[in-house]
């Protein structure tokens, strides 16, 4: 669960930057995709390392 909210704020997050710079389209998709997976590895990683 925290992991799928990680990886939609990190999209959110990620299509705002890159709006906010003046990217285009494709440039906010980009951001938004790596942003997204970069949230979502560490909230991984913090879900493991709380489990443990």
């Amino acid at each position: 669960m925290v992991v799928i909210v990680s990886l939609l704020l990190g999209g959110a997050f990620g299509a705002l930057r890159a709006k906010k710079r003046g990217g285009t389209n494709f440039d906010i998709a980009q951001y938004a995709a790596v942003y997204a997976l970069i949230f979502a590895l560490v909230a991984l990683f913090f879900t493991i390392f709380i489990n443990r």
